[in-house]
């Protein structure tokens, strides 16, 4: 796996910001951004990219005014420590699901599924679980396929930058320990599901944790019930990160006060070269602070070649409440 950037503390302010919380299994990512918004007392809560319930892992949690910078973790890369049973079908992909077919694994080697493991390495076509939140006419998939609805899903491109076995127990239902790190939009119940139909076998879930959302690692993460408690004691910002936290892999310009003010009133900016160092392509954007040192928001690259204009910004009032 790369190593993944550190994101630095947020400073005691304004409510705004994001946790990176240790969801534990069992729990619907909702159920964490309600707890979450009910110790914060804040309506703008919101989480990047849905665990499902039998997940544990990375969660992050924006508040306040970074929930408009939220997008920048929804699109990172995610990493994920995966158990595959191998030798069971289930409707789920995973072990809460009924299981439709079984077939005896114990003729499985750690090679063939290491072999078959690597057809997934890279830019792939993915169908999504029938068991998943994505939507069809307003409704998520899941509803309709528990009222016994035939579901079918279209296939999406997503791409695995790493697959990694790292154990691998044999049996009648083997059983094999996989590290990813992929796009957004990459199931893992879906590659559970398809190795195993590539071995013969069928696969799903038995256990998986997301382990880095972005820059969020699993290591730096809080524990729920320890994050609410923290929350509750009014000491929310021994555990937050900064709104510009999601956004730490793109380009930073440091611009003037009259380009700060200029941006705070819808109009583009021209900062000076050695301001930013290279040419950008019309859409792309950069983190943006003043010459103190405070971020400003997020700029975006115009049809002119070294012109900016303002995309997503903070309130200008530092002492703003979400």
């Amino acid at each position: 796996m790369s190593e993944l950037a550190t994101p630095e503390r947020a400073e005691h302010g304004p409510v705004r910001g994001f946790l990176n919380i240790a969801k534990p299994s069992g729990m619907t990512s909702f159920d964490v951004v309600r707890d979450v918004r009910r110790a914060l007392n804040v309506k703008r809560v919101g989480h990047a990219g849905t665990l499902d319930p039998l997940a544990s892992g990375v969660l992050p949690i924006a508040f306040g005014e970074a929930t408009r910078f939220i997008e920048g973790l929804v699109d990172a890369r995610k990493a994920y420590r995966t158990t595959i049973a191998l030798g069971v079908e289930t409707t789920t992909y995973d072990s809460e699901g009924g299981r439709i077919a079984s077939a005896d694994a114990s003729h499985l080697e750690a090679s063939a599924v290491e072999s078959a493991l690597g057809g997934y390495l890279g830019e792939i076509e993915q169908t999504p679980p029938a068991f998943s939140a994505i939507k069809r006419g307003g409704v998520p998939a899941y509803e309709s396929a528990r009222a016994g609805e035939v579901v079918v899903l279209e296939p999406r491109r997503v791409t695995a930058y790493a697959l990694e076995v790292t154990a691998f127990r044999g049996g009648p239902t083997a059983e094999v320990d996989v590290e990813i790190e992929c796009s957004k939009g990459f199931y893992v119940r879906s590659l559970a599901h398809d190795l195993g139909a590539a071995l013969g076998v069928g696969g799903h879930v038995t256990a998986l944790s997301r382990t880095a959302v972005g820059p969020f690692r699993l290591a730096d993460a809080t524990p729920l019930d320890r994050a609410v408690a923290l929350i509750e004691a009014g000491a929310w910002d021994l555990i937050a990160y900064a709104p510009d936290t999601a956004h730490l892999e793109t380009d930073a310009l440091i611009v003037a006060r009259e380009a700060v003010a200029d941006l705070r009133r819808g109009q583009g900016i021209r900062p000076a070269p050695r301001a930013i160092r290279r040419v950008h392509a019309p859409g792309i954007r950069a983190r943006t602070y003043g010459i103190d040192g405070r971020f400003v928001g997020l700029v975006e690259a115009t049809m002119t070649p070294g012109q900016w204009k303002p995309y997503r910004l903070l309130a200008y009032r530092a002492t703003a409440t979400p």
